[in-house]
């Protein structure tokens, strides 16, 4: 077979995005920093440099291997030679893609859309240097020295924070260039594609002179000195970022480090710490960090915006289907009740009077308790559901969100359990009597979504700390089980989602204690947002199940109804007032949600 001369658009040749130049260029230096996240959107030079990258490595040979988005474990990691297994009938090992990037690049577009397991097993390797294999009765390893370079592009869904954290420097992209910066971009990419040959050629001496540069920060890097004084500076940085761990910390130095080397320099310094910082904590800020916090820095501030709120009095309705402990502080009696009523119909009181004063957080109640009676009934009615519609659908075939039938078998050939089966006392039985196929992966993971108004209508008689103690009693449910959570709040004209999809934590009490509200409803936006987010992660995830609980008073005049939710859902009307004036329970007719009162 002839191959036709394939020409890659040079390193140096690319136009902007410096910091994942620089991130690119750290990680050829020391492959130890476990690679480069990339995210941004489309058009932003994503997978031109990192295709670009291999082409500059101090070895000339050093081989780009790209991982396909469908990709099994066995084309990964590497599996039983079935031509050997046949022909010699002995047992030797296939290699995969990790054996073929060795010594080279490794690169993953749209690495968040990849399953979690080959990402998990994918970042093993990357960071010990080493793949072991133990499957279909061989066992078997190799070096897998190689560059892991990741890109995604966060429209499509995000990356669990868990293996976000496990890539060693992250780069976050934008796609705002400058008039004369989109005039040179064009203006290359059309020099290359009419010539490709003579454009790498005018570029041949640049890509030298960096691969030479590499190669020479390569030999310095053991030699680099950093003193305690760095150290601690990192420490204190990483602790002020409130990261998970001290992964940060090492890749830290050793980019650190790497960037030292790469400089000419002898010993870290300040300036050299600051360089990467934004590599290396962009990926691992919590809550209540500072943002970006530098090796000098020293301020501390939330995450979440304080908008503006001030406080409207309702009452919680005897009739709920959440329970509450009895609470003598917080009754009312009723005259007292209807005397707020008449208070608030006052016509000078509008919502945009909510954002009058400052913002407020109530403390969460931890007397809530979820109700579960009819939610066990509904989840158990949902779950008939499934395994009326799973008998239906082909082997392989999911439901989105519905998940598949446990006893279906996989599509994978279980070979070593077949050929095993297939053998007699005179040695193998070709073809094989029959095929052993592997189980299929059916483990269905349970989202917990929050939707939480952060209006301030929502401080009036407590409710929103009741809320908080709802979300609470939620996520510690979801904790026992092992389940995912993520939430959304919306207000004060605006939208965000302040807790990225995670396994349940133990404890979400001084998270949710640190929610303020204020401001406006913009009830719409948050639901637009939600729903955009449910398609994305059911796109990525198609054989999970999800739940999305939405909190509200109900405050709002937004038009819903054409807004749909994946997944099944359910509006808790916070509203504690004896004679409902909010709309929630239209609105949860509208999204075809399951209501319930707080």
């Amino acid at each position: 077979m002839t191959s036709l001369p394939h020409f890659e658009f040079p390193f140096t040749a690319v136009a902007g995005q410096e910091n994942f130049k620089l991130a690119l260029t750290l990680a050829a230096i020391n492959p130890l920093l476990g690679g480069v996240l990339v995210s941004g959107p489309r058009g932003s030079a994503k997978s031109t440099l990192a295709r670009g990258l291999a082409h500059v490595l101090p070895d000339l040979e050093a081989p780009f291997a790209t991982l396909p988005l469908g990709a099994s474990e066995e084309r990964l990691l590497g599996t039983l030679d079935l031509d050997k297994v046949l022909k010699n009938k002995e047992v030797a090992f296939h290699p995969g893609l990790l054996s073929k990037a060795h010594g080279g690049v490794l690169y993953v577009d749209e690495v968040n859309l990849l399953a979690d397991n080959l990402v998990d097993q994918l970042l093993d390797v990357a960071a010990s240097g080493v793949n072991r294999v133990e499957r279909d009765g061989i066992s078997h390893e190799h070096a897998a020295k190689f560059i892991l370079v990741g890109t995604m592009n966060p429209d499509e869904g995000e990356l669990r924070p868990q293996l976000q954290d496990r890539f060693g420097l992250m780069v976050e992209l934008a796609n705002n260039y400058t008039l004369e910066e989109r005039v040179q971009i064009v203006k290359l990419r059309d020099e290359f594609d009419q010539n490709p040959q003579a454009f790498c050629e005018k570029y041949r001496v640049k890509q030298k002179n960096l691969r030479q540069s590499i190669e020479i920060a390569q030999q310095k890097l053991p030699h680099i000195e950093c003193s305690d004084e760095m150290r601690l500076l990192i420490a204190k940085a990483c602790f002020q970022a409130n990261v998970d761990g001290v992964r940060a910390d090492i890749v830290w130095l050793r980019a650190a480090t790497a960037y030292t080397a790469w400089r000419g320099g002898k010993s870290v310094t300040r300036a050299d710490l600051d360089m990467v910082a934004e590599l290396v904590l962009a990926h691992r800020r919590q809550v209540g960090s500072s943002s970006p916090p530098s090796a000098g820095s020293s301020t501390h501030q939330d995450m979440i915006q304080k908008p503006n709120s001030s406080q409207n009095k309702t009452r919680r309705p005897d009739t709920s289907r959440l329970k509450d402990s009895h609470n003598p502080v917080e009754q009312n009696q009723q005259g007292q009740v209807d005397k707020q009523d008449e208070d608030e119909s006052q016509p000078n009181q509008t919502e945009d009077d909510w954002g009058s004063m400052p913002a407020q957080s109530q403390a969460l109640d931890n007397n809530i308790r979820f109700d579960t009676k009819l939610e066990s009934k509904r989840n158990n009615e949902f779950k008939t559901s499934i395994e009326e519609q799973s008998f239906f659908l082909s082997k392989g075939e999911s439901a989105q969100g519905k998940g598949l039938n446990n006893n279906l078998p996989g599509k994978a050939v279980n070979w070593h359990q077949t050929i095993s089966q297939s053998a007699d006392s005179e040695g193998f039985q070709w073809p094989p009597t029959k095929l052993h196929r592997q189980k299929a992966r059916t483990s269905q993971g349970m989202l917990h979504l929050i939707l939480l108004d952060c209006s301030a209508s929502m401080l009036g008689q407590a409710v929103f700390g009741k809320a908080k103690g709802a979300i609470l009693d939620i996520a510690q449910q979801a904790y026992i089980k092992r389940e995912q959570i993520a939430m959304f709040i919306f207000g004060n004209n605006e939208v965000k989602q302040v807790q990225a999809k995670v396994r349940a934590p133990k404890d979400m009490s001084e998270f949710l204690n640190k929610i303020e509200a204020g401001g406006g409803t913009p009830f719409r936006d948050g639901l637009l947002e939600v729903a955009s987010w449910l398609t994305r992660y059911y796109k990525q995830s198609p054989m999970s199940v999800s739940h999305t609980y939405i909190f509200t008073d109900g405050r709002t005049q937004a038009d819903v109804a054409d807004i749909e939710l994946k997944g099944s859902c359910s509006l808790i009307d916070i509203e504690a007032s004896a004679i409902k004036r909010g709309r929630a329970q239209q609105l949860a007719h509208a999204i075809k949600a399951e209501y319930f009162t707080i």
